[in-house]
This record gives structure tokens, C-alpha cells and sequence, in this order.
């Protein structure tokens, strides 16, 4: 399983929480390329639901990890 930044961004707006057969569906509907939803295949399925991106990649980025001030904008 391999995720990117632009990979998961296809998962932002999935109805959290969901199991791994709701992702595959929202990722299948929502046009997202094939290895969204192969990458969501791979999950071990023990019908288990996922609160956030951040429980199917525990390494996807936070707004904390961007140096970006807002106030500068």
C-alpha cells in the first residue's frame, strides 16, 4: 500500500466515520484513480471504522506540519 499526498486527497471528503466497503464505494463514485481504491483493498478488513484519514495513513500530513503563516496572508 502506497499513499501520496494527492492520493489521499481524494479521501478529504468521505464520509468519516466509514468502513473500508463505504471508502471503496465513496472512492469508486467519486471518480478517484484506481490506486485509491486498490490502496483501500489492501486495508485488513475487521470491520473496523475509520475515523479519519489518519487512521488508514497514520503518517498524512497536519496543518501543523506545514510551515505556512496565515496571518501573512
Amino acid at each position: 500500500m502506497f499513499w501520496t499526498l494527492e492520493l489521499a486527497s481524494y479521501l478529504e471528503d468521505a464520509p468519516w466515520p466509514a468502513s473500508k466497503d463505504e471508502l471503496i464505494d465513496f472512492a469508486i463514485r467519486s471518480g478517484a484513480p484506481i490506486e485509491v481504491v486498490e490502496n483501500l483493498q489492501e486495508l485488513e478488513d475487521e470491520g473496523e471504522v475509520y475515523e479519519s484519514i489518519e487512521d488508514i495513513w497514520p503518517d498524512y500530513p497536519s496543518q501543523e506540519d506545514f510551515l505556512f503563516n496565515e496571518d501573512e496572508y
